[in-house]
Formats: structure tokens, sequence, C-alpha cells
């Protein structure tokens, strides 16, 4: 079901989307790919720009690689099959580390011969991630959020299990890179695409967007339906990430009012500075229901899931619904607003400075 924020919103292309191993063209040399995930969250939104290599070679460029899976590798090999026009992948662009973008990326290279390019942040945390599961789970996470207040035996017990879901998704990550930074441009194709880098989600994600074609692959610093999960993980125990977040939106502000924005998830859409403050609103909603939370009482992270999430969340939600509330939680206490303490239960609680 739509959302009221939703409606304020354009969408050009309406309720179309591509199924698994087809491609939906949304601007002459710019195609739409839709790869499955096994979460609630059950899609990525994948692009294809045409290309042109430095000896000449007509081709494409991918953006994104979804999870390594069976079934995501078969989706693709459909797309080489149906949807290149016969033409090879030049090179694999991935907008940041999270599995469900650079989980293939691997095999993709590989497959084509073709060079990986991401920012080199997020190429050596995913290195490091495919090797040990930091900040998604494992003794490390499981301490953590404990300290944090999720002291149910049985979830953090679950949380430690997962210490091989990052490899389990990115069993691997390409050997060589090129690196992508903030302001760089890139020709693919006919058409320049300049590199904006954002924080707060990942530690370095590159959006791209191209003037000339009035498009914003955002990746997952803009989507149309759901905020952008911003949190702290245990490698990082003290992060402050939701101010770099809601800086990198600004940057984002910008660009024109009518750039089509194509998310990592949800449907391509038209209205980016609306969304932009309805994200800010969502924030300050959200930081305001903290403050009040922590004046009535010390609270903890997991003291804060009923008050920031009105609903009931898995495994997998519940480590992005800790993360997020400790990212609240840091923004007051950083800005001074919030002082926190440790229990003699070992557990952080913050409370009005």
């Amino acid at each position: 079901m739509p959302n009221a924020d939703e409606h304020r919103l354009h969408y050009p292309l309406a309720d179309a989307v591509p199924a698994p191993g087809t491609v939906l063209e949304v601007a002459p040399g710019l195609r739409w790919v839709r790869m499955g995930l096994p979460f609630a969250l059950d899609h990525v939104n994948l692009w294809l720009l045409r290309d042109r290599a430095d000896d000449g070679r007509e081709g494409w460029a991918v953006v994104d690689c979804g999870i390594t899976s069976d079934a995501t590798r078969n989706a693709w090999e459909r797309v080489f099959a149906q949807g290149l026009d016969a033409l090879p992948v030049l090179r694999v662009i991935v907008t940041h580390m999270h599995p469900d973008h650079i989980g293939l990326a691997h095999w993709l290279t590989e497959r084509w011969g073709a060079r990986l390019w991401i920012s080199a942040t997020d190429y050596h945390a995913a290195r490091i991630g495919s090797q040990s599961t930091t900040g998604f789970g494992g003794d490390s996470a499981a301490a953590f959020f404990a300290a944090h207040g999720l002291i149910d035996p049985d979830a953090v017990a679950k949380v430690r299990a997962r210490a091989g879901y990052y490899p389990s998704l990115v069993p691997a990550v390409p050997a060589q890179y090129r690196r992508l930074i903030d302001g760089l441009t890139l020709r693919i194709g006919d058409h320049h695409w300049r590199c904006i880098a954002g924080y707060g989600h990942a530690p370095e994600h590159i959006a791209l967007h191209c003037a000339a074609l009035g498009v914003l692959i955002s990746g997952d610093m803009v989507l149309p339906r759901i905020s952008t999960n911003v949190s702290v993980y245990d490698a990082e125990p003290e992060a402050d990430p939701l101010p770099m977040y809601l800086a990198s939106l600004e940057r984002l502000r910008a660009l024109p009012a009518d750039t089509l924005v194509l998310p990592s998830h949800g449907r391509p859409f038209i209205g980016l500075h609306e969304r932009i403050d309805q994200l800010r609103a969502h924030h300050d909603a959200r930081l305001a229901d903290t403050l009040t939370a922590c004046r009535a009482r010390p609270t903890s992270a997991h003291d804060l899931l009923p008050v920031l999430f009105h609903r009931a969340l898995d495994l997998h939600q519940t480590t992005f619904a800790m993360g997020e509330a400790i990212a609240h939680l840091h923004a007051l206490w950083c800005a001074g607003r919030l002082e926190r303490r440790r229990g003699d239960d070992g557990i952080w609680r913050f409370a009005a400075a």
C-alpha cells in the first residue's frame, strides 16, 4: 500500500517493474534490472548503462550486482542472453559495500573480464567483511548489541550465530579495482556521470548523476518508500553517522528538482527535493521521540525499539533497528543533548543532559 509521502512523488513509469531476468528501458541506453532478495526488503534495483571501452568496443556498464546466490546468477544469465543486445559487460560499478550491491561483483568481473569500480573505503570494507562479518553478526556484534540492551538470550545467540552472514552473500571481492571519489566524472558511453559521495549509510557511498539525462542513480542514499538505514556497529562503537547522512542529503538538494531518481529499492521517481524534506522530517520526528523517551527515564537502544518502530521485527530487521536506535541516541549524545552512563548490568543508557 502506498503511504502518504509517496503520493507527493511522481512515478513516471507508474507501476511497471522488470521481472527477474528481464530489463526495462528507462531512457535511451539506460535499462533497469531487478533482482530478488531473501529478506523483508525483497528486491534490489540494478542498472545497465550503454558504454564504450577505450578501444572502441561497445557494451554495457553494470551498476550494482545483487547478492551471491544461484537465483541471482541465473537471472543475470537471462539478462545477458536477452537484455544486452548481444554486447558484453565492460565494467562493473558498485555504489557501496552492502551485500545486495557488491555480492556478485567477483562473478560478474570474472565472467566478463571486467574491472570493478568502487570507492576505496567501501572496497576495503567489503574485503574485510567477506573474511569476517563485522557489524552483521558474530561475537563482537552480539556483545555490542547486548551492551545496548539486547539481552534476550535467544536473540543474542542468533546474532552470534550470524558470524557467516556477510561472507555467505559476499564470498569474494575482486582482487583489483578502480577507485571512485567524490567529484570524479566518468565518461560512460555518450554521457558524463559525476560521482557524489554520501556518508552515514555506508563508509563512502557513491551516487551517480548525469546532468544531460537529468538522472540520479541514488543507490541507497534516497529511497522513495522507506528511509535509508543509518546505523552504528561494533567496529566503530562511538560513531555518529546520522548527521553525516543528513548533510549528504543536503548536498543532493543542489540537483534539479525534476531529476529522475533511480533508487536501489522501490520505483524510479521524480521529486528529489520533496523526498529530502520528507526524510529530514522523519529523522527530526525520531530524534524528538528519542529525546522525549530519554527525558522520561534513562533509556537503552533496545528500550527505544517500540518507540521508533511500530511493527514486529524479525532478527534481520532487529539488527538494523538496533543500529538505527543507537545512531539516533548518538546524534543527541554527541550534540550534548543527552549523556550516557553504563550501568552495573553493563548496558549503556542515555538520559537528558
